[in-house]
């Protein structure tokens, strides 16, 4: 998901923008749904939330994690 369309979620929420990563500002999004913080988290490619909308950019960031 592109960054503009994250901040439209995090407007809607009232979660101020600026300065903040992707990951740190989906964290925000999901804190405040009352979610898991997980964004990034998944290990091994493994996460059982198979409907977040989420999904597939915290996998893709979770790779990019073990491999740096």
């Amino acid at each position: 998901m592109k960054m503009e369309e994250i901040r439209g979620i995090a407007k809607t929420h009232h979660i101020r923008t600026a300065h903040l990563s992707k990951r740190d500002l989906i964290r925000s999004i999901q804190s405040e749904e009352g979610n898991f913080e997980c964004f990034a988290t998944a290990v091994g490619g493994q996460c059982d939330q198979v409907n977040c909308i989420w999904r597939e950019d915290c996998l893709g960031a979770a790779r990019e994690k073990m491999l740096s």
